[in-house]
């Protein structure tokens, strides 16, 4: 009977790793090569286009220039701002879409969808109609203050801090919805019975917001945050199409430093090393979100 037993147990196993074996390749091709190919690269002095210097193995020497670098500490601060800024205000515009659709109205299915449009609209396409609509010779924003005085304008993206806050701007716009969906997700599931116990015992709006909904809400939000945090760092797409890192540095961020070094200055190597650092930053704020929310999740197991 135990031999039986054991039969069965290997054979469950067999074809669950059977099943799982495709999408274990695929994720070793797709995603675990590249990080280590990009590992082993950022170990080495690799310039396109000088093919005698070779490509020697210099340890973490493009680590070092990379702390040493002042245009990377300033990228740095810049991404690490965007980050800050976009996800709070994610958030907070997720969390208060999500409450509104929430509720039981007439088209909330309609609404819902609506509100979806802007995560589905493709992050190019989104930079372009952003890009666009801040142009100085032919923007919305111009024409909606000036309107047809073709020599009143204002160059909306030629001033530093005003072209980080149209970035953050457009980031949010995109991408609030998708923080309202999961946050949606984590309010579906808290049981009315709690509300109805608290307006039983007077409590107000606010009250059950307070000490119901949002702290049955953290698992959800912190999903949010793990995630928008996650996108935030590796913002490029934005940047690249919007406004190319300018004006000066005002919106240079670690991905698309990165990018203009592997492909505008031929340092491969130390462009690598510039994306595993990026990589490693995302896998460390990963891991102390994942601890968050699964100490969350315990929480709300045992209240």
């Amino acid at each position: 009977m135990i031999r039986l037993s054991q039969i069965r147990v290997r054979r469950d196993n067999l074809a669950a790793w059977t099943m799982v074996a495709p999408a274990l390749l695929v994720t070793m091709v797709f995603a675990l090569y590249p990080v280590l190919d990009s590992l082993w690269l950022s170990l080495h002095h690799i310039f396109v286009g000088i093919p005698q210097l070779g490509s020697p193995f210099v340890g973490l020497d493009n680590y070092l220039t990379l702390l040493r670098d002042p245009a990377a500490q300033q990228a740095l601060l810049v991404t690490l701002a965007f980050v800050v800024l976009s996800t709070l205000l994610e958030l907070a515009c997720g969390l208060i879409i999500a409450l509104v659709i929430h509720e039981r109205f007439r088209g909330r299915g309609l609404v819902r969808a609506a509100i979806l449009i802007p995560w589905a609209i493709p992050t190019v396409v989104a930079s372009q109609l952003w890009r666009y609509i801040f142009n100085d010779q032919y923007g919305f924003a111009n024409l909606l203050l000036f309107g047809d005085r073709v020599t009143d304008y204002i160059p909306w993206l030629a001033y530093p801090g005003i072209a980080f806050g149209i970035i953050v701007l457009a980031d949010v716009w995109k991408t609030s919805s998708f923080a309202a969906l999961l946050i949606l997700a984590g309010l579906q599931v808290i049981p009315d019975d709690l509300y109805d116990a608290a307006r039983v015992d007077g409590a107000t709006i606010g009250q059950r917001f307070w000490h119901i909904t949002l702290p049955l809400l953290k698992p959800a939000l912190l999903l949010a945050l793990l995630f928008r945090t996650m996108d935030a760092f590796r913002v490029f797409d934005l940047v690249f199409v919007m406004t190319q890192g300018g004006p000066g540095d005002a919106t240079q961020v670690l991905q698309f430093y990165g990018y203009q070094t592997l492909f505008t200055e031929g340092r491969i190597g130390y462009g690598s090393a510039i994306s595993v650092a990026v990589f490693l930053m995302i896998l460390a704020l990963s891991l102390v979100y994942l601890r968050a929310i699964g100490s969350s999740l315990l929480e709300r197991r045992h209240t």
